[in-house]
């Protein structure tokens, strides 16, 4: 049995493990990546890359805002592959009361110095031909933007390898806690800091954590240069498509440089399979073609599944265990996870190092729902 000694041991190669490397390392500390498959090839994989503003909560929109610039920070750094565009967002209106919602958002981000514009239907339509010249409006948030996640998390983890952090992939992990990371094939990694950023698959060693999986489905079509030239959302995603505790879709479409068309978004729980389900898929496709009639005629090219990891209060769980203060927790960050992947190294490091957030880390710790299970 071979034993390794390191600062930080990071189990899960997502761009939030690959983040937190790199942040890690930048500060001097000695970083073990670990994973069972390769850098960012979970949820990674599978999120649509959206670096997005949110306002579900005072919290929430303190760290995607933070996020947000963190990544407009490393923008010019990032390699051509990572493919980041700050093409905005346009929440979509169908109806008044959404236009209600539209002002409200308008509001809200201006007060916070969040640049918007409201649009009426006839600059909506200007801005996207192609969606139903039946929606009522919108409203545009400039400084939005998107990525390709998995050569993001790449780019991060080889950032942190540039700066000394090994990386351990392939390999599946057994337990964690007391200060080690047990290996399926017997081997230990020490470290001082051992961050369970697993995902989905946190609970699993870390028991009793309140993070349900979330399944979702994305589709990527063939090359329409132009069909759409914003991150299109639609604001029934707030208002009632995504319920926390049942099945859901909504209408989430991405320009692609390549000038596919990503759409989104459905949500399941209590699906533990990776197939394609064709009954939410169909549902997801109807929807989209509902706001874009277009999307119907084009030719799709993958299909693809994941799981997020979702908390009760839709915030990401950042900080020490409650149970066991070598563990940390880097996970729960749902449909966020690529967002919040840099604000969450930054408050992660800052706690492990004792600096000073730059936004208060209170509503993310894990010690605000409680205890985990203590391992048998």
């Amino acid at each position: 049995m071979s034993t390794a000694a390191y600062d930080v041991a990071i189990v899960g190669a997502g761009i939030v493990g690959a983040a937190c490397a790199h942040e890690c390392a930048r500060r001097g500390m000695r970083v073990v990546l670990v994973d069972r498959d390769a850098i960012g090839a979970g949820a990674t994989a599978a999120g649509m890359g959206h670096i997005v503003v949110m306002d579900d909560s005072e919290a929430q929109f303190a760290l995607t805002r933070y996020s947000q610039r963190l990544w407009q920070e490393l923008r010019p750094e990032l390699p051509d592959d990572a493919e980041y565009e700050q093409c905005g967002t346009i929440w979509v209106a169908a109806d008044d009361e959404e236009m209600a919602e539209v002002r409200r958002k308008h509001k809200y981000y201006g007060e916070r110095e969040v640049a918007t514009e409201v649009l009426d239907g006839e600059a909506l339509h200007t801005l996207e031909p192609n969606l139903h010249s039946g929606m009522k409006g919108g409203l545009l948030v400039s400084e939005d933007g998107v990525l390709y996640p998995p050569c993001a998390a790449r780019f991060c983890a080889e950032r942190a390898q540039e700066l000394g952090a090994k990386f351990r992939l392939g390999s599946s992990v057994q337990d964690i806690g007391q200060g080690q990371v047990v290996l399926s094939d017997g081997s230990e990694i020490r470290a001082e800091f051992v961050v369970n950023a697993a995902g989905a698959s946190a609970p699993a060693l870390t028991p009793g954590l309140e993070i349900k999986k979330r399944k979702g489905h994305l589709v990527i079509t063939d090359r329409y240069p132009g069909f759409v030239r914003h991150q299109l959302v639609e604001l029934g995603y707030l208002k009632s498509a995504h319920s926390v505790s049942s099945d859901s879709v909504a209408f989430n479409v991405q320009p692609r440089r390549t000038g596919q068309v990503l759409i989104g978004s459905s949500r399941q729980y209590g699906a533990e399979h990776r197939e394609v389900d064709h009954g939410i898929l169909v549902q997801m496709l109807q929807r989209a073609q509902e706001y874009m009639p277009g999307l119907g005629q084009m030719s799709t090219v993958r299909t693809w599944t994941g799981f997020r990891a979702a908390t009760p209060d839709k915030l990401p769980l950042i900080g020490p265990s409650t149970v066991d203060r070598s563990v940390w927790l880097a996970t729960g960050h749902e449909g966020l996870g690529i967002t919040t992947s840099l604000g969450t190294a930054r408050i992660l490091a800052d706690q492990m190092t004792g600096a000073q957030p730059e936004i208060p880390i209170e509503p993310y710790l894990p010690s605000r729902v409680g205890k985990e299970q203590v391992h048998a």
